[in-house]
């Protein structure tokens, strides 16, 4: 399971005046709140009527993702945002309301492989066939909607407006929150590959993409495993990278061209990249332990290479004097030592770049 924390949204369907959407959203809200805290899951309520989404009015198919109205695009981040969705909906004729419907629509590849959850409301039916018509529309987008479901019947649960205290409903409400957050965390691998950004890896079903601030618990962990190693090597604990909470490697993911090697949901190994002046530096070269010596560091470090801009004259990266397999690896690559190690015990190497403008 990924250690990323979960972003789930409660789409509140009814914008009638007056409407119950809002007091059933407030419970679920209120009752699930412990759980989605010890899960790490941050829950935020969205009401549809507050999106001033009007009917459909994208000259472009969703599926194109070019958005002209600035509606659309506010809309399009929240939902790409988002791991997960439960939807609280009443029953209008058997069927959804056509806000719901018409947010659904303006979308496509922002809601894929993201599950949804449903609590409804109703009379007769509790609201079960709206959610039944939705389960039509979501596997379309490529959604996947839970087994568990909340159904509360109007007549017995409503006092003044407001829902009547109910143990078994909090439960219920707790158990679909559960359910969601393990299948947002199954269905990860599936969000992050679909992005126009990843590539295929090294290794069959792996894949590169960017690294963001999102990703550092999982970097914090991969520094850690990686540079025990070095540590050991060069006798030193003064690596910053086995030191590094979450909110600093957060920081520098921010400022570093960072590239993540990952199969399943698991992060194999990384490289980050930053321009100083006509020096590429490159740096945190990793790979998993248990998957060294099957050509994912090479991988990585040629990746990092390919991306070099125009004005670069040459890469530059460090490593520790006593790191003989890592200097091996980068002189097998095309990479000389620079001057002897300094009082730090890191050695600098250097590549030029081929075909990068000769100095005036």
């Amino acid at each position: 399971m990924s250690t990323k924390p979960l972003r789930v949204l409660v789409l509140i369907a009814s914008t009638r005046p007056g409407a119950l959407g809002p007091a059933v959203g407030e419970w679920l809200i209120e009752a699930v709140g412990p759980r989605a805290e010890k899960l790490g899951v941050e829950v935020v309520p969205v009401p549809l009527g507050e999106l001033d989404l009007p009917f459909l009015d994208e000259e472009e198919h969703p599926s194109s993702g070019v958005y002209r109205h600035e509606h659309t695009r506010r809309w399009s981040g929240l939902v790409d945002a988002a791991d997960g969705f439960i939807v609280v909906t009443p029953e209008y004729n058997f069927g959804m309301p056509a806000t719901l419907k018409n947010a659904l629509d303006y979308l496509s590849a922002e809601w894929a492989w993201k599950p949804v959850g449903f609590v409804s409301y109703g009379n007769t039916s509790a609201g079960t066939r709206a959610v039944q018509h939705a389960k039509q529309v979501v596997t379309t987008l490529r959604m996947v909607p839970l087994g568990a479901t909340v159904a509360i019947r109007i007549g017995e649960s409503v006092q003044q407006g407001r829902l009547r205290p109910d143990g078994t409903r909090d439960a219920a409400g707790v158990a679909l929150l559960d359910e969601l957050t393990r299948v947002a965390h199954c269905l990860r691998p599936m969000r992050v590959r679909q992005r126009a950004e990843t590539r295929c890896g090294p290794l069959p079903g792996s894949w590169a993409a960017r690294l963001t601030p999102r990703d550092a618990p999982e970097v914090t962990v991969l520094q850690r495993c990686c540079w025990v190693e070095e540590a050991l090597t060069n006798d030193t604990l003064r690596i910053p990278a086995l030191h590094e909470s979450p909110q600093e490697v957060s920081e520098w993911l921010a400022s570093w061209q960072a590239t993540g090697l990952w199969l399943d949901g698991r992060l194999l190994g990384m490289v980050r990249t930053r321009r100083v002046g006509t020096d590429l530096h490159l740096g945190r070269l990793a790979v998993v332990p248990d998957l060294r010596g099957r050509g994912l560091g090479r991988w990585l470090l040629r990746t990092a290479e390919a991306a070099v801009g125009p004005q670069c004259r040459r890469i530059v990266l460090f490593t520790g004097a006593k790191s003989l397999h890592n200097i091996s690896l980068y002189q097998r690559e095309g990479y000389t030592l620079g001057s002897p190690a300094g009082s730090d015990g890191v050695v600098s190497l250097a590549k030029d770049v081929v075909g990068s403008p000769v100095p005036g």
